[in-house]
């Protein structure tokens, strides 16, 4: 069984290396660590949370697929951005041929994230839930040029650099929509928020994506890839001991 707190601190290129000499368990440190990432994607699209979690199952089943395509010329967090956004292009394209789009909603600069201040106490808890449902029904309204900019800067926390490089656009024009997106929110929102509270991506959720996409590996990889499952519920008892314990 994989001991993912021993492998928390492991940079990406070490457990890519790892993942294509075999050692395919890895790949769950990976699904994990970017979890959440993809989920604020396919949410910001607007699509419902059954429909983005298969959406982020395809983008990790391509990216394992494609692993030893990487080049590393971007970080592979920009690298399953890409796919993801990618694979949500495709799946809304699709859906609008019939008509028929599902949602649970109507459809560095230098600047400090915009949702940086947490709330100090119960009201503003009971507050930020409320309005929390309003900022996201807001963003899948927006343009989606400014709202996919306003995603990976804002709600990822991903450098002007990188959302430039993952939307393929100049880092003037990630500055200048992401500049556009705010003005259209409401101001007082911005105030009220931490990113992690926008589209939360619950511990239960990404436990179901890791043994999803471990289904659907190639048979040759599944049985050491399963064999860390067994124990999950022993080690989620622990992780979600942990302080502020994240997938």
């Amino acid at each position: 069984m994989i001991d993912i707190q021993k492998f928390e601190k492991l940079s990406d290129a070490e457990i890519t290396s790892r993942v294509l000499s075999g050692d395919t368990a890895m790949y769950e440190v990976i699904i994990r660590r970017y979890n959440p990432y993809l989920f604020k994607i396919g949410r910001s699209y607007g699509f419902n949370q059954p429909d983005t979690e298969d959406l982020m199952q395809e983008t990790f089943i391509n990216a394992y697929t494609n692993l030893n395509n990487f080049e590393h010329r971007s970080s592979l967090k920009t690298w399953l951005v890409r796919i993801m956004l990618n694979t949500c292009y495709h799946k809304k394209r699709k859906f609008s041929y019939k008509n028929e789009f599902p949602s649970d909603s109507i459809e560095n600069s230098g600047e400090a994230p915009m949702f940086n201040q947490k709330p100090s106490n119960t009201s503003k808890t009971v507050m930020n839930n409320e309005l929390r449902h309003i900022l996201e029904n807001a963003i899948v309204q927006i343009p989606e040029n400014y709202r996919m900019v306003f995603t990976l800067r804002e709600l990822n926390g991903m450098s002007t650099k990188e959302t430039a490089h993952a939307l393929d656009i100049s880092e003037s024009n990630v500055k200048v929509r992401l500049k556009r997106a705010k003005s259209m929110l409401q101001t007082e929102i911005k105030k009220m928020y931490s990113p992690e509270e926008i589209f939360e991506f619950n511990l239960i959720y990404c436990n179901r994506i890791v043994e999803n996409v471990f289904s659907r590996l190639p048979q040759k990889s599944k049985s050491a890839a399963f064999s860390n499952l067994i124990n999950l519920k022993k080690w989620l008892l622990g992780f979600m001991s942990r302080p502020n314990g994240r997938a």
